[in-house]
């Protein structure tokens, strides 16, 4: 009786299909810490999963994206890069950006001399006398650069610190001087002496700035300029020669800027006006945080393109080439913000000013003012004094280069604390993942473009090279407009088409949420209902379809 009370023998457990060996102590103990991970992770993975701790699931206007296959994916970059491609093409068979006419300063040696000794010090000290190129509308900035070369054959660096003084003259139609800059029209209070700094490295010495007109009023002009403390110097190293340069716009180049210009206009009109007609059938609470944005953007990037540019060339004012710089640098900052709501703006869904915004209008703010100082206030100041330079102010010169630096630290600082918060909680959600991946992959192909661009025709320190300045770079053609231009306006053109809605419109809310199709489209992000907890773990598409059944309310 004992026996037939006993527990059945082990053999018998291969009768229900399965059996069960004890495993080894170390596989044990493996076996339960990773239960115990597991158990861990299950925990945390709520947080980062599409559950009810996110603030909602996307419930926005169906966008293009969503139906997009590889096919249509590759040919958007396709086409981008097929248009890109051609504008650069377009820049290099186009002219140079700058016409340069050269004078050299022994030819302008006076035929009669008041001291014995001015022959010989006349490199050193002048006066130069010049008469400017034909100049036209078209050409519409002119620089005078001056270089110098020497007889030092010594292995030594020179920098040597000196002061020029430039009077101006403008000549009428009738080619009557009229006094500019320096004249007697003032009584000679304003000519200033201006430090200049000459380095040199054995024979060559580096090309210096004399003046920066920043809008021509003449076809020529009769510049005088001379120079002081150089004496020493001429006399330990003898200045061979002094060669001056004037420099200004092609008009050639002009004429492609307005041309294009126009054309970027146009375009950007028609598809502002695409986007609003496609959009418009949908309220703006349904709207995607990316179609919200693109509504501010395409209006921007027609402001960027400057429809009032050719004012310019009819109006004898600073005031249109001003409001050309202003438009540009908002643009550009309005990217820079662009990127850092939609990064932020995916993960969350109450998007208040001073909680949303505000942080990164603090983060932004400091580089549009001083792309607004360097830009507007440096050619006020230009066009105010032609003589002017931000050099002369290396105190201010040099905080304004920290701020800006640590402006800049900051917004990539954010941005990618941002991106990586956003690919941390998101990447796993439907639609979400397409929405990043697109929009990390259109900015990193802006980005390294426009760095490779930068870098290339500026060096890595922009702000001393830059070229309202000192014009150190020399352009071939026109390629870097065009790449410029045609990378901002290619860039906004592929993400309207990408975020453009896509099917029909559905006004009914009934429809809207018993339609599959539509299940993106709800009456408000504020009223979305969720279920228990094991059904906020689902999918997005599944967690928003289920969630439709409780907005009823």
């Amino acid at each position: 009786m004992a026996s037939s009370g006993s527990s059945k023998p082990p053999e018998d457990t291969s009768k229900l299909g399965y059996s069960y060996v004890t495993p080894a102590g170390m596989c044990l103990r493996l076996r339960q810490s990773l239960a115990q991970f597991s158990d861990l992770f299950s925990e945390f993975n709520k947080y980062i999963a599409p559950a009810y701790h996110h603030d909602r699931c996307e419930r926005s206007v169906h966008m293009r994206l969503y139906s997009m296959n590889k096919r249509e994916f590759a040919t958007v970059f396709l086409a981008f890069f097929a248009c890109f491609g051609l504008g650069i093409f377009i820049g290099l068979a186009g002219p140079p950006i700058t016409v340069m006419s050269k004078v050299s300063g022994s030819s302008l040696q006076p035929n009669v001399t008041t001291t014995p000794d001015a022959p010989s010090n006349y490199l050193a000290r002048g006066p130069f006398v010049m008469r400017t190129p034909l100049l036209t509308t078209y050409s519409q900035q002119l620089w005078i650069i001056a270089k110098l070369t020497t007889d030092n054959t010594d292995d030594e660096m020179v920098d040597k610190k000196f002061h020029i003084s430039v009077q101006i003259e403008g000549l009428t139609a009738e080619h009557k001087p009229m006094p500019v800059y320096g004249g007697t029209h003032n009584g000679g209070a304003d000519v200033k002496n201006r430090t200049r700094h000459l380095s040199c490295s054995y024979e060559e010495c580096d090309e210096f700035t004399v003046l920066h007109i920043g809008f021509l009023d003449y076809a020529h002009y009769i510049v005088t300029v001379h120079f002081y403390g150089l004496e020493a110097f001429h006399q330990r190293y003898n200045i061979r020669t002094v060669q001056f340069y004037f420099k200004s716009y092609n008009p050639a180049f002009t004429q492609i800027e307005i041309w294009f210009r126009f054309i970027f206009v146009l375009f950007t009109f028609i598809i502002t006006c695409w986007f609003a007609h496609t959009l418009r059938k949908y309220p703006m609470n349904d709207w995607s945080i990316e179609q919200k944005w693109l509504s501010i953007l395409l209006p921007l990037l027609l402001l960027f393109n400057n429809p009032i540019f050719p004012l310019i060339f009819i109006a004898n004012n600073w005031f249109p080439g001003i409001i050309d710089a202003l438009l540009q640098t908002t643009f550009l900052c309005g990217i820079l913000m662009f990127w850092l709501c939609v990064y932020h703006g995916l993960r969350q869904n109450e998007r208040k000013l001073l909680t949303f915004y505000l942080p990164k209008l603090i983060v932004v703010l400091p580089i549009w003012l001083c792309a607004v100082v360097l830009g507007i206030w440096e050619k006020c100041d230009e066009l105010n004094d032609p003589t002017y330079s931000h050099f002369e102010d290396s105190e201010n010169y040099n905080g304004l280069k920290v701020f800006v630096s640590i402006a800049g630290a900051m917004y990539l600082l954010y941005l990618g604390l941002l991106m990586l918060k956003a690919y941390s909680e998101l990447r796993s959600m439907p639609y979400f993942d397409m929405r990043l991946k697109i929009l990390t992959l259109l900015m990193l192909i802006v980005l390294s473009i426009s760095l490779i661009v930068t870098m290339q025709h500026f060096g890595f320190d922009t702000l001393e090279d830059n070229f309202i300045a000192q014009l150190y770079t020399s352009y071939k053609s026109s390629a870097q407009f065009m790449c410029f231009y045609g990378l901002l306006n290619f860039y906004l053109y592929a993400m309207a088409y990408v975020y453009s809605p896509s099917g029909p419109a559905v006004h009914e809310p009934i429809i809207a949420k018993d339609n599959p199709t539509f299940s993106m489209i709800n009456d408000s992000d504020e009223e979305v209902m969720y279920g228990s907890d094991e059904e906020s773990r689902r999918p997005l598409n599944s967690a928003c379809r289920k969630g439709n059944d409780y907005d009823s309310d």
